[in-house]
């Protein structure tokens, strides 16, 4: 096979955790060179794509502009002829991923988790319904797969080395769109996706008074706070804060949900924690189906013995 194409994702002056997880990917499947397009500046540090033999440098700005990129895109899967490109599943991504396999021609598989290669074609599993489905597809190559995020371990891919380094040049979009300003979202005073233990709060806390509990336990522990999306909704807590399909996929060591009744967009957030530990009244909870142990007991009473013991 031709090797694997990595579009890589970067915000902020930095390449996202996504784009080390494909390398990773990418590498793993042993189909092949791996070579990855890194966008304006960002080529600069190539150094760290180390999993990749060869970065393409796109010559485009560092401001995401979805005409440019895809165009970008493009020009280096022309370049390189890959069996399989990967890219990211963000809003960034569908930008350039869409476009891509539709001007190409070729097939597009989203919402992957993983992909094994299969006697000159890929089969690729892919996660819909909020986790709830799992679906398989098997495709020839060339191919255009959009990665999840947290499906692998950014670790894998994060090397650093030397990489040759090949130059794609400017890119000839019609220049449509324009990038103006980048707004970014409020930052969080702890970004949960890196904490080690989480004390997590759904609806059943009952009201914003009694997180002062969950909060107490926490401190005890050494844990950050998240939440389920109804009490972001509420105004309880912050945006940075919410665990789910619309929030963070989260993979601590320790994950305590209290309270959280475990709908499917949360789970999908929180299922990979290596230890889940739910309470809640309502014994029929779902989250007692992914819960490595569970307690169906009102959350105040349990969160009273553990602060007293803890203490």
């Amino acid at each position: 096979m031709a090797g694997v194409l990595v579009v890589c994702e970067h915000l902020s002056g930095g390449f996202a955790d996504i784009t080390f997880e494909m390398l990773g990917l990418a590498s793993s499947l042993q189909v092949g060179e791996v070579s990855a397009v890194a966008f304006g500046s960002m080529a600069d540090r190539s150094g760290e794509l180390g999993a990749a033999s060869t970065v393409i440098s796109a010559g485009c700005s560092d401001d995401f502009n979805p005409e440019e990129y895809a165009a970008a895109a493009k020009s280096a899967v022309e370049t390189t002829s890959p069996d399989l490109v990967l890219v990211a599943s963000t809003s960034m991504g569908y930008d350039i991923a869409n476009p891509l396999a539709a001007t190409l021609g070729i097939p597009l598989i989203a919402y992957c988790t993983g992909i094994e290669p299969e006697e000159g074609a890929f089969v690729c599993t892919s996660s819909l319904y909020g986790g709830k489905m799992g679906v398989t597809s098997t495709v020839p190559g060339p191919a255009v797969v959009m990665m999840l995020s947290g499906a692998h371990n950014a670790d894998d891919g994060r090397i650093e080395g030397s990489p040759g380094v090949s130059d794609l040049g400017a890119v000839d979009t019609p220049g449509r769109v324009r990038f103006k300003q980048l707004i970014e979202p409020d930052q969080g005073d702890v970004d949960i996706t890196q904490s080690g233990v989480l004390v997590a709060i759904g609806r059943g806390i009952g009201g914003k008074d009694d997180i002062e509990v969950a909060e107490e336990l926490a401190d005890l522990l050494d844990a950050d706070m998240a939440c389920s999306r109804p009490l972001v909704d509420a105004g309880w807590m912050p945006k940075s804060r919410q665990v789910g399909k619309s929030g963070m996929r989260v993979k601590p060591s320790l994950y305590i949900a209290l309270g959280i009744s475990g709908a499917p967009e949360h789970i999908e957030g929180m299922k990979d924690s290596a230890t889940i530990i739910a309470i809640n009244s309502d014994e029929n909870a779902p989250i007692f189906d992914v819960a490595d142990y569970g307690m169906a007991e009102d959350l105040f009473d349990v969160c009273e013995e553990l602060i007293e013991e803890l203490e």
